[in-house]
């Protein structure tokens, strides 16, 4: 209980003898104090435990519990305890006083009482009590303040690391651009380490020149709701564009006034490959179908044109000699448009042609002494044909055309001059590879690269580069068939081509085509694929077909196989078979629970954990420098590379041999 007394304070004074309290009394009350007695040291803990006092004056010597007992108990109180205690005595025992500190009281008055005395320390001793209580409740306020700011940041530490853990990347920025939280997913897909992105201008950091206009829309979208979502081209530390899906949003105070923008990107850009496959080989069939059309009409009002001329030359023989040109004309005109037509189906249909075995080292021969003795001399011309070239079935006159169309389109591209290399070499598509690419299939393939250092194309060239009568050349320079026909003789060979371009750095051509069955057995015999001993491999991918056929794919060479589709999975699983298990392979961009952070748990749980990081995004430096591993394999990896890699971790000491085989990374 306690009693608000709108004076100095309250002041309990515990004596034995009345003259004492009285004299006492009238001081203090006269001063402006509320006044308590207690006769003896009983009463005055009840009074003090009823109505706890601001202060106590106290006498030594009285009936009962002395002194001495009574404040002991009162300090020994919950309720009493922080009362500050004054004894008045006439001992004058240092020893006495000394007790009587050690016991708690605060101060002594020595009897008989001087009045400007007992003021003095009653007014001061009550400041002091006043100013501690204020301490105490500040201290325990800061207390309080520290204890809710440590479970902020334990929280924020705690969302942070539920940050890293995502595999998109997270930025926020100021309203000037400036960023000043940038994530682990961020450092994985951009290739920028924190410390070098925090106070950069995301402006400069993540986009080229010329696209910043995109962000037009992005600025005025947010102003207007306050967050847009969509797709942003940018740029990474090594200069690699790439596709996001963006999804952006203003963050504002405690005011409602805007401070940062929070964006959360993820990398589309194999999606946006693989659909722009998808939609230009639906855009050339759609292309090929009514062209094939449109030449079978052709084709049928050429016919008579052509029959007539000719007919026409032998029925008017003895016309004069301008009629005979005229005739001549009609002819040769009508040869070149069924010429025409001739290529339209081709790229419709596909060449058909006499099929042989065809050894391609003699088509690089021919093509290498043509270019060497017509191109011009400002043109360095260079390759690189492997030896042991496989075979391929096909039409030697038809592939003669492919890749003389090619350098030519490559020489045209250089008209300053420049290098122009070709190459060939033989290379093997497993699934993982052929996946990536729809024209693709699994086997054995001749893969003959044509690059040039020319003035190269931008995307939305390069899309249509295949498309009939799309050309680039001058009126008059160029039919736009080329490489329509091109396409038309390597599809209809089983192949497929694929072009990358950049402009002012120049183009190169990637044509596949596929070896003849017997080469593919004679490869299966030369393989010589390492096989396991029984050893137990986790495979940790959210991935469920990569996680399905690479399982299959190493049960089938002798390994055992454990899976897990996550980082969490993965660790319960080591956990269960650690002593077993004798390599993992961790895909490094996972939800929940990304790679670098399975990695680095599981080499907690077992320091000497042999692990094989594998992904299609992440390169080999700036994985070894993101966290510790074994070894790198990146995506699509092909059978050899998978079983090549697993030999050279878990047996490092043998020597690895060597295969002829290429491999498509």
């Amino acid at each position: 209980m306690s009693i608000d007394f709108h004076k100095k304070g309250v002041i309990l004074i515990v004596d034995d003898t009345p003259t004492n309290l009285e004299i006492l009394f009238d001081l203090l009350a006269n001063s402006g104090f509320t006044v308590l007695v207690a006769e003896d040291g009983e009463s005055a803990i009840a009074r003090a435990e009823y109505a706890p006092p601001d202060l106590i004056l106290l006498d030594i010597l009285m009936p009962g519990i002395d002194g001495f007992e009574t404040c002991r108990r009162l300090k020994a109180n919950e309720l009493t305890k922080e009362i500050p205690i004054i004894f008045m005595t006439a001992l004058s025992e240092i020893v006495d006083k000394v007790k009587g500190l050690n016991l708690g009281a605060v101060d002594y008055i020595t009897k008989p009482l001087q009045h400007e005395e007992v003021l003095a320390r009653v007014e001061l001793h009550l400041r002091l009590h006043n100013l501690t209580k204020r301490l105490q409740e500040q201290n325990l306020r800061l207390e309080q303040e520290i204890s809710e700011r440590t479970r902020a940041e334990q929280k924020i530490r705690e969302q942070a690391a539920l940050l890293d853990i995502t595999t998109d990347a997270i930025l926020v920025q100021d309203l000037d651009n400036q960023i000043y939280l940038w994530n682990k997913g961020a450092e994985y897909l951009y290739g920028w380490k924190a410390q070098e992105a925090m106070g950069k201008k995301a402006n400069e950091l993540l986009y080229l020149q010329q696209p910043l206009s995109q962000l037009k829309n992005v600025q005025q979208a947010l102003a207007l709701n306050g967050s847009w979502e969509g797709e942003l081209y940018q740029v990474t530390k090594e200069g690699k564009e790439i596709i996001v899906a963006s999804r952006w949003s203003l963050v504002c105070d405690e005011q409602g006034q805007p401070k940062s923008i929070l964006t959360v990107n993820t990398d589309i850009t194999e999606k946006k490959q693989l659909e722009a496959q998808f939609l230009r080989a639906q855009r050339l069939e759609s292309i090929g179908t009514l062209a094939s059309g449109i030449a079978h009409d052709l084709n049928n009002t050429l016919t008579p044109i052509l029959t007539a001329a000719q007919l026409l030359q032998i029925k008017l023989s003895c016309v004069d000699e301008r009629s005979q040109q005229m005739f001549n004309t009609i002819e040769t005109n009508a040869k070149r448009g069924a010429s025409l037509v001739k290529q339209v189906l081709q790229f419709a249909r596909g060449v058909e042609g006499k099929r042989t075995i065809v050894q391609v080292n003699h088509l690089f021969s021919e093509i290498k002494q043509i270019v060497q003795e017509t191109f011009p001399k400002s043109i360095e011309f260079s390759t690189n044909i492997h030896s042991d070239l496989w075979a391929i079935v096909g039409d030697a006159t038809h592939l003669h055309q492919v890749l003389m169309n090619l350098v030519v389109n490559a020489r045209d591209a250089m008209p300053n001059g420049g290098t122009l290399n070709i190459s060939a070499e033989n290379v093997f598509i497993d699934e993982h590879y052929a996946r990536m690419n729809l024209e693709a299939s699994v086997g054995p393939y001749i893969m003959m690269t044509v690059t040039d250092t020319g003035i190269g194309m931008p995307p939305e060239i390069v899309d249509r580069i295949f498309e009939p009568f799309f050309t680039t050349k001058e009126l008059g320079k160029g039919t736009g068939l080329g490489l329509s026909t091109v396409r038309g003789i390597i599809k209809s060979h089983g192949g497929f081509v694929n072009v990358c371009s950049k402009v002012g750095k120049g183009t190169e051509f990637k044509v596949f085509l596929p070896a003849v069955e017997a080469t593919a057995t004679s490869l299966a015999e030369n393989l010589e694929l390492p096989k396991g001993n029984g050893e137990l491999v986790l495979i940790v991918d959210d991935e469920a077909e990569i996680l399905e056929t690479t399982k299959i794919l190493l049960e089938s060479y002798n390994y055992k196989v454990l899976t897990a589709s996550d980082g969490i999975e993965a660790l319960a699983v080591y956990a269960q078979y650690k002593d077993e298990i004798s390599v993992v392979l961790v895909d490094m961009m996972m939800p929940l629970m990304n790679g670098a952070v399975t990695i680095r748990t599981l080499q907690k749980m077992n320091s000497l954990v042999k692990i094989i990081a594998v992904s299609g995004l992440v390169t080999s430096d700036k994985l070894m420098g993101a966290t510790q591993v074994t070894t790198f394999l990146p995506k699509p990896y092909t059978t050899k590379d998978l079983l090549q890699t697993l030999r050279n971790v878990i047996f490092p000491e043998i020597e690895n041999l060597r295969n002829p085989l290429a491999t498509i990374i």
